[in-house]
């Protein structure tokens, strides 16, 4: 199989899939709107003591050899509710400024967890902004079964009612229905866990090969390569040529005359050191840009993890081992043990989505095709006059469809979306001293440095 099929299987099969069998959220002491007290805690060392001490609680140890109970974390759960509450103020803040109250605030949330985010969101909206919450939807799309129980019942008990809340046990990638009106998508450290595609390059040639996983008659998984045929993973590769987004080469492979060289040398592999692709991701932009042509997107995950299996924008695959994390050297492990986590490359996720989402419209029905376009969420009327609006968009704002048109020269279109830091985001938008420490730390704006925001 593919090797994207492969990481799909360990991660989600419904029998023995990671987060179907071992995966467990932590939770952070206390009732559903609690958590840590920190401004009890003296510095961010008595704070990481709290969190170990809470782990020991969830029951990270194991009494046998292998892999026990696999509990991980979150911002959202580590600092709940305050990191809900900074997410929430940053949409409310964009829905007051645009819609408000002429459409309702529809926010989708892609794997929920604990359901813990849209708690906290949900809450927030109705103790500080009555009026929006009783325009509000909140759909989650949630692939996990037991989640999505854990998820209704949750929200439920906490007075959130169907009319207001609503859970979709599904994959995004298996989505067919299509909102029209305008919506916020949240993403919050789910694409992480997207498998990728393997891809290397013949040196002599740089020809790109997919990769597949095989399994001898010992039980041992067997990579190999064959030349490109899966329609997803060209698509992929064609995009980053038309966005001059390089691939992952080492320095010796980017030009001809080093590539001659390093290929005449004793032993010298015949391909390129691996390269991760983000093929799942691309299949989510084509979804946003399809189902939900009006959206506006707020993406948060890691940007770099440490402990990385060799290759180009590779992940990290580990596993708890009697209470100890344990990072491996291959992604061919035993699936539904271990967990395989990506980076995210923020700069070539923009590149894409942007471009993606100013492609002009097509009446073409084949949800692969590029060439489909998004609405803006400004679009309202048809007019001849939009086929002169590219003259009144700057470049910080998406290209308007027809029907979006200015006659007094003001700019139009969607914003276009920009990436932030970890700490600008929650600079931005959160209630700070919540979680400052006596020491004046503040571990919700201080951790986490290799997180960041598209919004």
């Amino acid at each position: 199989m593919l090797v994207r099929d492969f990481i799909d299987d360990a991660l989600y099969n419904p029998h023995y899939g990671y987060f179907s069998k071992q995966a467990t959220i932590l939770t952070a002491p206390g009732e559903e709107d609690e958590g840590f007290d920190f401004n009890g805690f003296k510095d961010s060392a008595q704070f990481e003591a709290a969190v170990a001490k809470r782990y020991v609680e969830c029951g990270t140890l194991s009494d046998t050899d292998g892999p026990g109970r696999q509990i991980w974390h979150t911002p959202t759960e580590l600092f709940k509710p305050w990191y809900g509450q900074a997410i929430a103020q940053c949409l409310v803040s964009e829905y007051l400024l645009k819609y408000f109250p002429y459409e309702d605030f529809k926010i989708y949330e892609l794997g929920a967890g604990n359901g813990t985010l849209a708690l906290n969101v949900l809450d927030y909206l109705r103790a500080h902004y009555p009026e929006v919450y009783d325009r509000t939807v909140y759909t989650i799309i949630e692939i996990s079964a037991p989640l999505a129980h854990a998820q209704r019942i949750r929200l439920r008990r906490a007075g959130h009612l169907q009319r207001t809340v609503s859970v979709e046990h599904r994959s995004i990638f298996a989505w067919t229905k299509t909102e029209h009106a305008p919506c916020y998508v949240l993403a919050a450290e789910v694409i992480d866990n997207f498998a990728h595609d393997l891809v290397r390059y013949d040196v002599r040639t740089l020809e790109p090969l997919q990769g597949l996983v095989a399994i001898d008659e010992e039980g041992e998984f067997i990579p190999y390569y064959s030349r490109i045929t899966d329609p997803l993973i060209a698509s992929f590769l064609s995009l980053c040529r038309r966005l001059k987004h390089p691939p992952a080469l080492p320095w010796y492979l980017r030009t001809s005359p080093l590539r001659r060289v390093y290929a005449s040398l004793p032993f010298a592999p015949n391909l390129s050191p691996p390269e991760y692709i983000p093929t799942r991701l691309l299949s989510l932009l084509r979804i946003l840009r399809v189902h939900f042509p009006r959206h506006r997107l707020l993406l948060t995950d890691f940007s770099s993890l440490p402990d990385a299996v060799p290759g180009g924008n590779a992940p990290v695959v580990q596993t708890s081992i009697r209470g100890t994390m344990v990072p491996c050297k291959t992604i061919f492990v035993r699936q539904g043990y271990f967990d395989i986590l990506f980076p995210t490359t923020f700069g070539q996720l923009h590149d894409m989505y942007e471009y993606m989402l100013e492609q002009p419209v097509s009446t073409g029905t084949d949800p692969e095709d590029l060439t489909r376009a998004r609405a803006s969420p400004l679009a309202s009327s048809t007019s001849p006059l939009s086929l002169g609006s590219h003259f009144f968009s700057p470049s910080s704002r998406r290209s308007p469809l027809d029907g979006v048109t200015s006659a007094s020269g003001l700019p139009v279109g969607e914003r276009k979306s920009s990436v932030f830091s970890h700490a600008e985001f929650l600079e931005t938008y959160g209630d700070l001293e919540k979680t400052r420490l006596g020491n004046g730390e503040n571990p919700m704006v201080g951790f986490y440095e290799n997180v960041k925001f598209l919004f």
